[in-house]
């Protein structure tokens, strides 16, 4: 089976060539199941987001809190020292929790709206911005911050006459940040990217394949495989 990617401009100009050629694009039509993908795509990600936000929000809450506490009550005066430079990354990453949540909460507000009109064309482009959101927050600027945090943060504690212990808590501070990354929803990057079944006529001639819609931090574009 042969694979074919298109950009997103060639597939505009693909698109224009048929429509100048009157070709039509006969796919499967909307129906209950179709439906029930996208209940699938848009409900599993707005619970798994919920549980995400709450679950790293509580994670960065009870640091800080374990932090503060040991800033002034730790036996060692190293231990009191990193603690108040922990205390300062939990607060930053608490209030970031709280500040940009996930946007999958509010796309299913939006998709059960447009369900409730049947506007399915507005669901799918509401499924390619969710997507791209998705991409957004894993990309390397979603990483920008924490780098920055966590270095100044070792550097403070290189700064002491604690290189390693330095080291130590920028590599652990951008483990972290990675895993919380990496746990984000991905429900509706998943689903554009599976491939659908689809039967494109060129005039006298039809093809039964398989198409998908596929996004990238560079590209929005299209496979067909037949």
């Amino acid at each position: 089976m042969r694979c074919l990617r298109v950009s997103r401009f060639a597939l505009v100009a693909f698109a224009l060539a048929l429509l100048a050629l009157s070709t039509q694009v006969q796919a499967q039509a909307s129906t209950p199941a179709d439906w029930s993908v996208y209940d699938e795509v848009f409900e599993n990600g707005a619970h798994h987001a919920a549980w995400w936000d709450a679950g790293w929000t509580g994670i960065y809450a009870t640091s800080l809190a374990i932090d503060a506490y040991q800033s002034s009550e730790a036996s060692s005066r190293n231990d009191r020292f990193d603690a108040r430079v922990g205390v300062v990354k939990s607060a930053l990453a608490l209030g970031g929790m709280l500040t940009d949540r996930q946007p999958h909460q509010a796309a299913l507000i939006e998709y059960e709206r447009l369900k409730a009109r049947g506007e399915l064309s507005g669901v799918q482009a509401l499924g390619l911005q969710l997507a791209q959101a998705e991409r957004e927050r894993r990309g390397f600027e979603a990483r920008l911050s924490s780098l920055l945090v966590n270095s100044v943060a070792g550097a403070v504690i290189a700064a002491d006459g604690r290189e390693r212990d330095g080291t130590v808590n920028f590599a652990t501070g951008m483990l972290i940040n990675e895993l919380q990354i990496w746990t984000q929803p991905n429900q509706a990057s998943s689903a554009i990217n599976r491939f659908q079944p689809a039967r494109l006529s060129v005039g006298p001639v039809t093809l039964d394949g398989e198409y998908a819609l596929l996004i990238s931090p560079q590209q929005i574009g299209a496979t067909w495989r037949y």
